[in-house]
């Protein structure tokens, strides 16, 4: 009997610490995190010092791969890796069922061997939730170019910031954002809920501003935190489902600090003067460049705010923006859907030449 399980034992050890390598590589080169790529490295090595523990010898000689009636069965409708996100989903599975596998053929050589590698298991388990939701935000974020802030009032008309809302879609804005000023909380979901419908049918990310309990029940995409909101682990304990969490930034403190949250993108700025926000300080365009430069490596997405309109933003681009955030010159203009379209256009070619 001994030697069916050993065999067992080997080959879900390497089908464990093959797929938590698989799960390392894709936190390392496509999310660019080395604090998840960390833990699922020292996951991979806490179970070689468990397996270190029996006869490697053993575990050698009762390996038989030529033998194995398993190595050439194929499943109708097993799953096909597309993209590297299958890749990771096949490895985090295929991890924690090798690993509980692991944990009832062990106990037979030594008992305390079921407790070890349970253990190992839930910590799997919480990586793969850790993984994913960076996954979530990290990639759908990724192709923002163009965002549009819309600001509204309480004596603001709600129809035009719908048709305002789809205007900026038609023109290829990739996320809207909801800013809503002085108003009621009553008034803020209603006027929340139709806003995500909008950006919903047409794929587009929709945001809310301060938010994150407007974002939950609205059912909006993510929320935007400013200096003095919220914490993103707190908004993380609230989400009932991923949510994309940004935070605003105005200085290399800040930066550090958003930069060491697990929000999924960085605003920089404000780059120029604005009218939305009259009092803040200028960030200026020296923050955007250095930001950029240590954000380059970095997973976290980035958009740059404050006073970006179609005469200054390539000055913004020429720094190695990849998204810029726009209000006033858009949601003031008489064609905020003409002005998108030529927002959009700059930003891509400027993107075609980097």
């Amino acid at each position: 009997m001994e030697k069916p399980v050993y065999r067992i034992l080997d080959a879900n050890f390497n089908r464990t610490r093959e797929a938590l390598r698989v799960m390392e590589e894709y936190c390392r080169f496509v999310l660019n995190d080395p604090v998840l790529s960390g833990r699922a490295k020292q996951l991979r090595h806490e179970l070689s010092f468990i397996i270190a523990e029996l006869d490697a010898n053993q575990l050698l000689c009762c390996r038989d791969s030529h033998q194995d009636v398993g190595r050439e069965l194929r499943v109708e409708g097993q799953m096909k890796r597309a993209t590297l996100e299958d890749c990771f989903t096949a490895a985090a599975k295929r991890s924690s069922e090798a690993l509980r596998m692991l944990a009832e053929a062990g106990q037979a050589i030594n008992p305390a061997l079921y407790d070890r590698f349970e253990r190992l298991r839930f910590e799997t388990y919480s990586l793969e939730k850790d993984i994913s939701l960076a996954m979530y935000g990290v990639l759908r974020f990724r192709n923002v170019r163009l965002y549009v802030l819309i600001t509204v009032q309480p004596e603001s008309d709600k129809a035009k910031i719908y048709d305002l809302a789809s205007a900026c879609i038609d023109g290829g804005a990739d996320c809207l954002q909801l800013r809503c000023k002085g108003m009621t909380d009553k008034d803020v979901l209603n006027l929340a809920g139709p806003f995500v419908e909008i950006c919903r049918r047409s794929s587009i990310i929709s945001i809310i501003n301060d938010r994150p309990d407007i974002a939950i029940l609205s059912g909006a995409d993510g929320v935007h935190l400013g200096q003095d909101d919220l914490s993103v682990e707190s908004v993380r304990r609230l989400q009932p489902r991923p949510l994309i969490v940004g935070r605003s930034t105005h200085n290399f403190r800040q930066l550090t600090e958003a930069m060491n949250e697990t929000c999924d993108y960085i605003a920089l700025g404000p780059v120029f003067a604005t009218a939305t926000k009259p009092h803040e300080s200028i960030a200026g365009l020296d923050y955007v460049r250095q930001a950029i430069g240590v954000l380059k490596d970095n997973r976290v997405g980035h958009v740059a705010i404050g006073g970006i309109g179609l005469d200054n933003i390539e000055q913004v681009l020429a720094l190695g923006v990849k998204a810029a955030a726009v209000c006033s010159a858009v949601c003031e203009s008489s064609n905020p859907a003409k002005v998108c379209i030529d927002l959009k256009q700059l930003i891509q070619s400027y993107r075609m030449e980097q």
